[in-house]
Order: structure tokens, then sequence, then C-alpha cells
């Protein structure tokens, strides 16, 4: 099944008018889901994993082809996750799809060359169709596997610890769940600065990493926060959220807050919850103390 899936170089091209498409600059789940879009890529081919894993390899190849864009100079990063399409990408963006595809598979070509040439004992550098070992900035093996622990709790234990993730973030809640609880696993309140506060809903899907949760559910929880009287609804799941389910999001009352797989793992590494971060020197940082008199 994986064959009939683009390689990362062939998604490179589709990367790129993503960001174009976007305005000259887009977060990666941005990019990802307008590249989707643009290339009518079924649910099918984004539920394709690697096996043993629950990691979809099309949104996978998708992350390698910004991370070849970039170190190619048709993209450049400010901020882990955010792209911004340089002067390059730019010259590629204005050729025909013939022209431009030639043009990355120079830059893709001239990329692997240079990180063949790298000292030996750095990573290797794949010659297969996949994408070699991944830079540092690109690696989420951390995320996939906080996942797949999520996962591996039962909706109960998930729900739990949705709340004490929101909570972490200043909200008070308290749950509900079992039956009749309309589709909502917790209420209460989340602070808007430091004095106001706001009535919020809360919805825990614990789903498979590949899955792609859709407009129907993102619509009948609202539906649920609505009737409960929240002003505001916070769904989050292990998986991700299709187009359709974040316009709906935001096209009727409560607002929906979207809380996707990926921004579940940021949240618990900026909060360090399951995650235990290790302490790095930045030996250049002293350089500055040397010619102090």
């Amino acid at each position: 099944m994986s064959a009939e899936l683009p390689t990362y170089s062939e998604l490179m091209l589709p990367v790129l008018q993503a960001v174009h498409a976007l305005g000259g600059s887009g977060t990666s789940r941005e990019i990802s889901a307008t590249a989707i879009e643009a290339e009518g890529f079924s649910e099918e081919m984004l539920s394709i994993t690697y096996e043993g894993r629950q990691q979809s390899i099309l949104l996978d190849r998708l992350a390698w082809a910004r991370s070849y864009c970039k170190l190619g100079g048709a993209l450049e990063s400010p901020r882990r996750g955010l792209f911004l399409v340089t002067d390059l990408g730019r010259e590629i963006g204005a050729l025909s799809t013939t022209d431009a595809e030639e043009r990355l598979r120079a830059l893709d070509s001239a990329v692997r060359q240079a990180r063949r040439k790298k000292p030996k004992g750095d990573a290797p550098v794949s010659t297969s169709h996949e994408a070699p070992e991944p830079e540092v900035d690109e690696d989420d093996t951390w995320r996939e596997i906080l996942l797949s622990r999520l996962h591996e709790l039962t909706p109960d234990a998930f729900e739990h610890f949705v709340l004490y993730l929101l909570r972490s973030q200043g909200m008070e809640l308290r749950r509900v769940g079992g039956t009749g609880d309309e589709g909502i696993d917790g209420i209460g309140t989340a602070p808007i600065g430091s004095v106001l506060t706001t009535t919020v809903a809360v919805q825990a899907k614990r789903y498979e990493p590949s899955k792609t949760v859709g407009r129907e559910t993102v619509a009948l929880f609202q539906s649920d926060a609505n009737a409960a009287g929240a002003e505001r609804g916070v769904l989050a799941t292990t998986g991700r959220f299709s187009e359709p389910a974040r316009q709906a999001a935001i096209g009727r009352h409560p607002t929906i807050d979207l809380i996707d797989g990926e921004k579940l793992a940021d949240l618990c590494l900026q909060e360090e919850i399951g995650i235990a971060l290790s302490p790095v020197v930045n030996l250049g940082f002293f350089e500055r103390f040397e010619d102090l008199k």
C-alpha cells in the first residue's frame, strides 16, 4: 500500500505550493492540510501507517518534504513548526510545474550530496525513496511514543488525563462523564486574562493517532456544548482534525478550540507532563565573558 503513496521528494512541490497558497508562510499543520486538500489525498491514503507504528506514512513524508525544502533553501523556519517561503522558493513557485519539479529534484540531490560529505560519525544518508535519518529539529519520535502511550489508555483514563492537562493551563473543571453526559466529559471555567473567565465544555476523543476527526464530530459536540450553556468548547484527541472540522469549529457558536495529537504533545512538552527534559549546555554562551576586562 505504501508504494502507492508519493515519495517525500515528489511532495516537495505540493508543499511549496501550499506555502504560496497560504500567503507565503504557514505552520506545519496548515501546510500539510493545504497540500492534502490540493492534491486530493484520500482518508484511506492518510490512514496507511508504518508496520508496527501508528504514524501516517503520508504525513511523515510531507514533514520530510518540508524539511528538504528548508534544507535546500526554498523555505526557511524562523521558529520550530513555522515556515516562510524564501526568494528561491518564490522563484521556483513562478516556474511551470515541469520546471519547478526539476529544480526541486536538483535541490534534493544537492542536499543529499552535501550530507554524504559530512565527516564520518554523522548520520548516514539513505539512497532509498524513504527520507534519511531526520534532522534534529524534525525528529518527532518522542511525539509518536507519547501519542502511542496515550492511545493505550482506556477512554476513561484519557478523559482524566485531558482534564489534568487543561487544569495545568489554568482551567477549573468538573468531570461529567457517564450516562447522560451529552457528549461532554468536563465542564468549568477557563481564564481570560487575569480577571475574566469563560464557561468551557470539554470532550476527549482517544483515537488512533492516524485517525481523522471529521466535521460531524465537531458539530455534534458544538451542539452539546451550547445546550450545556458553554461559551467555548475544547475538543482534544490523539488523532487529527480534517479541514472541514476546523472550519466547523469556528463557524458557529460556541467556538470550539481543537487540540489534535501534535498540539497535545506540544502541551505535554511545554508543561513537562510525562516528558523528562534533559539539560543542554550552550557552550557558546560563555564566550561573551572571555573578553571582559
